[in-house]
C-alpha cells in the first residue's frame, strides 16, 4: 500500500462542508502532507459529503466508483454527513479504506498519519454519537466555486430544529457556535487580504444561543466591526425569526454590512409550514420581510422555497404562489422536494407525483425571475457599491446583484458604479 505523501480534498454540497474541507486540508497540511492538484496524483483522496438529497448521494458514490477506477493505488477516506448517515454502506464500497462520520471529522489527520503502510484494512469506520460533538471544526474557505475574492467563514453549525423533511440535525448534532475570540481572529486575518467576508452556518442565526453565552449574532458583528478593518461583511441565510428588529437596525445602520437579506421561506401556506415543523407562519415571516424593506429600501431580500412537499395540494401551492408574490423578493432560491430517507416527511402517504413538483418549480421560477428584473430595473441610472471579483470584468453588488463592467478592473476591490443598462441576468456598469 501507498505511503501517503500528497492528499486531495472534494467537497460536496454546502458552505458548511467547504468550510470543514478547508480545515482538513489545513490539518493535512499541519502533519506535514502536501496537497495534490489533481485527483489522480493523490495518495489519499478525501471525499467530504453531503447528504441532504438522494441526489447528493448518488453524487459521492459515482465519484468513489470514478476515483477507484481512475487512481486504484488511491486510499480513499469518505466523511460528512453521507458518512455520518450511513458509514456501512459506505464502507463496503470497493477502493474505501475510512468512512469517518462528522462525530470524528476532528481526528482524520490523526487517523491517517497513523494507519500502517503495507497493511491493508478496507472499510474501517470511525463514527459516533453526533449529538454528544461539542468541537468546531471550520477555516476559512478561500476559493469557493472559483470565487477567490469573497471568503465564506462558518462560524456556526449543527441544528436544533427539527423540521420534517431535514436529516441535517442528525448528522451535524446540536447547534454549537465559534467561540468570539476565534471569530475574530479569523476575520482580522482575511480583512488584511480580502475586501467582503461571509459569515455562514448551518443555522447561522443561532450563534451564541447555547446556555450562558450572554451574546446573539448582532453582539457578535459589533465585535467585529470595532475590533476589525473589516470593509463589509455578509451575512448568508439566517431563519426569519432571526432577523430580530437588533439585527435588521444594525444592518441598516452600517455601511460595512452588506444589504442582503436572506430568509429561509419554504413555503407560504400556513398549513403546509405547520406540517414541515416549521416555527413561524406567513404572516410573521411578511413581518420580518417587510421591516427589512423599509429600513433598507434597496436591499437585496432573498429566500429558499420548496414545492412539491408531501401533501401539498394544488390550492396550498397557489397559497404559497400568492404569498411569494406579495412580498419585495429580490430572488428565490426554488427546490423541488426531494424524499430523504429516515425523515418524517419521506414516510407521508400523499407523496406529490414528480411533474407535478417540476411543474410547481417552473412557476415559481418564473416568478422569481420577473421579481429579479424588476428589481434590476430598479438600479439602472443609480450608482450602486460593488467588490470586484476574480472573474474579470465581473463584480457583485452590496445588494446582491451580478455585474458585468463595461471595462476590466481589479478584482478584490470594493468600486462604486454606474449602472447603464440590464443584460439577461446582469447590471451593466462602469466602474466610477
Amino acid at each position: 500500500m501507498v505511503r501517503v505523501e500528497k492528499y486531495f480534498v472534494q467537497n460536496f454540497g454546502c458552505r458548511a462542508t467547504q468550510a470543514d474541507g478547508a480545515a482538513l486540508e489545513s490539518m493535512l497540511a499541519a502533519k506535514g502532507l502536501a496537497a495534490s492538484d489533481e485527483r489522480a496524483a493523490a495518495d489519499l483522496v478525501v471525499l467530504n459529503t453531503c447528504t441532504v438529497t438522494s441526489s447528493a448521494d448518488d453524487d459521492v458514490r459515482q465519484t468513489i466508483r470514478r476515483v477507484h477506477r481512475e487512481n486504484p493505488a488511491a486510499r480513499i477516506l469518505v466523511t460528512g454527513c453521507y458518512a455520518q448517515r450511513a458509514p456501512e454502506e459506505l464502507a463496503g464500497m470497493p477502493g474505501v479504506e475510512w468512512v469517518v462520520g462528522n462525530s470524528h471529522k476532528t481526528r482524520i489527520a490523526e487517523l491517517v498519519m497513523l494507519s500502517t503502510p503495507g497493511v491493508e484494512y478496507h472499510g474501517n469506520i470511525h463514527v459516533g454519537d453526533i449529538f454528544a460533538q461539542h468541537d468546531f471544526l471550520s477555516a476559512p474557505v478561500e476559493d469557493a466555486a472559483g470565487d477567490r475574492t469573497r471568503p465564506n467563514l462558518k462560524i456556526q453549525d449543527g441544528c436544533n430544529n427539527r423540521c420534517s423533511f431535514c436529516i441535517i440535525p442528525f448528522v451535524r448534532g446540536r447547534s454549537r457556535s465559534a467561540p468570539v475570540s476565534q471569530v475574530v481572529d479569523q476575520v482580522r486575518g482575511l480583512a488584511a487580504r480580502y475586501r467582503e467576508i461571509v459569515l455562514s452556518g448551518i443555522n447561522l442565526g443561532r450563534w451564541g444561543r447555547e446556555p450562558g453565552s450572554g451574546m446573539r449574532l448582532p453582539d457578535l458583528i459589533r465585535v467585529l466591526l470595532g475590533e476589525t478593518d473589516v470593509e463589509r461583511l455578509r451575512l448568508s441565510s439566517v431563519e426569519p425569526m432571526d432577523f430580530s428588529d437588533d439585527l435588521l437596525t444594525l444592518m441598516a445602520g452600517s455601511p460595512r454590512i452588506a444589504k442582503h437579506v436572506h430568509a429561509q421561506l419554504q413555503s407560504g401556506s400556513d398549513r403546509v409550514l405547520r406540517r414541515m415543523h416549521r416555527k413561524y407562519r406567513p404572516r410573521h415571516y411578511a413581518d420580518r420581510v417587510w421591516k427589512a424593506r423599509e429600513w433598507m429600501p434597496d436591499a437585496a431580500i432573498g429566500a429558499d422555497v420548496m414545492v412539491g412537499f408531501p401533501g401539498e395540494t394544488d390550492g396550498e401551492f397557489e397559497e404559497s404562489r400568492a404569498f411569494i408574490q406579495s412580498p419585495p423578493f429580490t430572488y428565490l432560491h426554488v427546490f423541488t422536494y426531494s424524499e430523504r430517507p429516515g425523515t418524517p416527511a419521506a414516510d407521508h402517504p400523499s407523496q406529490v407525483p414528480l411533474p407535478v413538483r417540476k411543474e410547481r418549480n417552473r412557476v415559481l421560477r418564473e416568478l422569481a425571475a420577473a421579481k429579479n428584473r424588476s428589481f434590476r430595473e430598479r438600479m439602472v441610472g443609480r450608482s450602486i457599491s460593488a467588490v470586484t471579483l476574480h472573474e474579470p470584468g465581473v463584480a457583485i453588488s452590496d445588494n446582491y446583484l451580478k455585474v458585468v463592467l463595461a471595462t476590466p478592473h481589479q478584482a478584490n476591490q470594493i468600486v462604486q458604479v454606474h449602472v447603464c443598462d440590464l443584460t439577461d441576468n446582469s447590471l451593466y456598469a462602469v466602474v466610477l
